[in-house]
């Protein structure tokens, strides 16, 4: 009798388990339409388009005819990808350098007890503020701001630094650091917030062995809190990488998307637009899949060169 018994209570707890089970694919079911038309799609698209000879001269709609990997070859040997990358490195690298060692001091600054700073809650709200701004607005201020006949040059003029006004829009080194500075600007909130939520999260114990063992505050920053926050700073390198990838606002509206001067501010999602803007989908589309590839590799070798150096350690 007891194994009967036992017997009917199980299907009855198998069947209520697959009703549970079926209410979570219906949540999910949303986020995979999603998925799949806004996402999956355009990507099948995009690379199906790669392979084709798709553009309009004129009045006149050339293709699409099958190139298989012509489109892949034309833009690798150009020597324009190469350039454009370069470009799209040297901004993010100028930017995020900066970013991240001001995020860190700040979040080091915060969650330091010991320091015992009044007002966090309104600086934390102050380093945020500018990533809430859009970055269209960010690039118009400083576009009118480093103009010729604008407030930095009339300032400087005024105090004697210089006679005539300086074209920041015609140098090289002074278009790029604005667009470096006007990244890092809009985004140390951002990292700072995320390394302060990771430095909370390390337990204080760690810190107050090492004060036992004699460890100053440089010692227990670099050997206790930056080794435990390298999940964090990964995840924060990863994704400012991507997003350095992806560059294309500030320096399109900036530069008017001339990428000057001398193109030396052009980006690899500006030339990509250059593409789209006209309607040479084959190229576009073989680029975008570049980008994707390309994306991919640099996140790759960041997240192994970090999981090698904490297996080392």
């Amino acid at each position: 009798m007891e194994k009967t018994a036992q017997a009917a209570v199980k299907p009855q707890k198998n069947n209520k388990v697959t009703g549970y089970n079926k209410w979570g694919y219906i949540f999910l079911l949303p986020f995979f339409i999603i998925f799949v038309i806004f996402q999956l799609i355009p990507l099948v698209s995009t690379i199906y388009n790669s392979f084709f000879e798709n553009y309009r001269s004129g009045l006149t709609q050339v293709g699409p005819n099958f190139v298989g990997l012509k489109n892949y070859g034309a833009l690798l040997t150009g020597g324009d990808f190469l350039k454009y990358f370069g470009n799209t490195m040297i901004m993010w690298i100028l930017g995020f350098v900066p970013q991240i060692v001001i995020s860190l001091l700040l979040a080091y600054w915060f969650t330091d007890p010991s320091l015992r700073l009044k007002g966090q809650r309104f600086f934390k709200t102050v380093i945020y503020m500018p990533n809430l701004i859009m970055a269209a607005a960010f690039a118009m201020l400083f576009f009118t701001l480093f103009a010729d006949t604008g407030p930095i040059n009339s300032m400087f003029m005024q105090m004697g630094l210089w006679s005539k006004p300086y074209s920041f829009m015609s140098h090289v080194g002074s278009v790029r650091g604005m667009v470096a500075f006007m990244n890092c600007l809009m985004w140390f909130g951002n990292t700072t917030i995320l390394l302060m939520a990771g430095m909370m999260g390390i337990d204080t114990s760690l810190f107050e062995a090492a004060e036992v063992d004699g460890a100053t505050a440089t010692q227990i920053f670099w050997k206790v809190t930056l080794p435990l926050l390298r999940p964090i700073l990964v995840y924060v390198m990863i994704t400012s990488l991507i997003g350095g990838l992806q560059m294309f606002d500030v320096p399109q509206i900036l530069t008017n998307g001339a990428g000057d001067p001398m193109r030396s501010s052009m980006t690899l999602i500006m030339w990509l637009n250059k593409h789209l803007y006209s309607k040479n989908y084959g190229m576009g589309g073989a680029l975008s899949v570049i980008l994707l590839i390309v994306t991919g590799v640099l996140s790759f070798i960041v997240f192994k060169f970090s999981a090698s150096k904490e297996v080392e350690r």
